[in-house]
């Protein structure tokens, strides 16, 4: 997984605003120079600036190889911490606003000789892209999608013109019962690799049902953090360029105490799951509290996300 991208941010116009479902809009983005956007991947997503001041993360829903635009898709959540509820309320066609990326945590391996997605609400947006992608080049792929009802559920028409290799679920026609991943996992073929994402219990569901999965070969997305972040305190955080200490005191993090100190740190969706503040680790033992490394990854202790983790040790060196 990559770093988060230290190219300059983009200056963009809002082009369109359309419905995808109840609750759900999707948002043209173009460039005001004119210029290509940058090339994206399935799984892509970008970082909006909102008017407010408030940076989010949205998927890219834009089809491979489509560089005059981005698109992506905004469900506006009861829950919001403020993003979804801004761009539903107060963004409109014509506005400029600027946004930073793109980033892939969620890379789709195109290599992989059978692909088997689960999609949950809002979570279809990258799914969306990458059936596009796997359609196609003619790939062999599954999908099952979950949503509350069919109103609630994005790109359903594009979907649903897939016949067979799309599996809908909806809760209100489904009489309580749950899609059953671990069956759809258990009828895959030997070497498939599993996609996920979607809320919270369904992410927890799909670990669950691929547990014994090589782990290379599942790939999940979250939506929001599943961990609390470190907030203990008790150790020091050195920067290695100006050799700055800073003691990390409970209550805090250790984005909190370098924003305070007024250190420019990148950062974004303070919950662990974008990657904006990933950095290197130079001296010392992280408490991992983020979903974007993986097991792998932090294991190693060679990055760490400041938003969110802590130390081990007494002291943490950062490349900063």
């Amino acid at each position: 997984m990559s770093a988060a991208s230290t190219d300059p941010l983009i200056d963009v116009e809002l082009t369109a605003i359309s419905t995808a479902a109840d609750d759900t809009k999707l948002y043209e983005l173009r460039r005001t120079d004119g210029q290509p956007m940058p090339p994206v991947e399935p799984g892509a997503h970008i970082d909006i600036y909102l008017p407010s001041g408030l940076i989010r993360q949205y998927s890219l829903t834009s089809a491979e190889g489509i560089t005059d635009r981005y698109v992506i898709g905004v469900k506006k959540d009861a829950a919001s911490r403020g993003g979804s509820r801004e761009m539903h309320d107060t963004l409109k066609v014509g506005m400029r606003l600027k946004i930073g990326g793109p980033r892939n945590n969620f890379e789709l391996d195109a290599a992989a000789p059978h692909t088997v997605l689960f999609a949950g609400g809002i979570g279809v947006t990258p799914i969306w892209a990458m059936v596009q992608r796997l359609a196609a080049t003619n790939k062999s792929w599954k999908l099952y999608f979950s949503s509350r009802n069919r109103s609630q559920a994005a790109f359903l028409d594009g979907l649903s013109a897939h016949g067979s290799k799309v599996t809908l679920h909806f809760d209100d026609e489904a009489q309580g019962k749950f899609l059953d991943m671990a069956a759809a996992v258990a009828s895959a073929p030997e070497g498939t690799h599993f996609y996920c994402c979607g809320p919270t219990p369904m992410l927890e569901a799909f670990q669950e049902a691929t547990a014994k999965v090589p782990v290379e070969n599942v790939h999940l997305e979250y939506f929001t953090s599943t961990q609390e972040a470190a907030t203990e305190g008790g150790y020091t955080v050195v920067l290695k360029e100006s050799g700055k200490e800073f003691y990390v005191p409970e209550g805090k993090t250790i984005l909190d105490v370098l924003l305070d100190a007024k250190i420019p740190i990148s950062h974004s969706c303070t919950m662990g799951i974008c990657g904006s503040c990933e950095t290197v680790v130079l001296e010392g033992i992280p408490d991992h509290r983020d979903d974007f490394l993986t097991p792998k990854e932090k294991e190693a202790n060679k990055t760490i996300m400041i938003c969110c983790s802590g130390s081990l040790s007494p002291k943490l060196v950062l490349d900063l």
